[in-house]
């Protein structure tokens, strides 16, 4: 894993560090690395694969997935989108659930495609 490829810079991290839930100094919780969280969940959007992918250095790949939806449910990906919009460093990036994961049976998929003729082509 390497820092110098993250995408979270020091400004960016003063704007959003205020709106996440704990603080650096709670006891019993995981919010002293929230920095890192939002990094490995930056990395999952950036890369597009499983969960179980993330490299190491982000920590246990489920207990990252667990705060993942725990800050989806409880609306943290909203304020932090809503606080960065207007930062051209983060204009191209927005996190929620239909973002990060997708599985292949919700496109529908069922069997694979099917391809019908055209009317045209059935009558000649």
């Amino acid at each position: 894993m390497r820092p110098e490829r993250f995408v979270i810079n020091d400004r960016s991290w003063r704007l959003i560090e205020p709106l996440l839930p704990g603080t650096s100094r709670s006891r019993g919780v995981t919010a002293w690395d929230n920095r890192l969280f939002l990094e490995a969940v930056l990395w999952k959007v950036r890369v597009g694969g499983p969960w179980r992918d993330l490299p190491p250095g982000f920590g246990n790949w489920n207990s990252i997935f667990r705060r993942f939806r725990r800050w989806a449910r409880d609306g943290v990906f909203d304020r932090i989108f809503a606080a960065v919009s207007g930062d051209p460093d983060f204009e191209y990036l927005i996190v929620d659930g239909t973002t990060i994961s997708t599985h292949q049976k919700a496109s529908g998929a069922k069997g694979g495609l099917e391809i019908r003729p055209s009317g045209a082509r059935r009558e000649g």
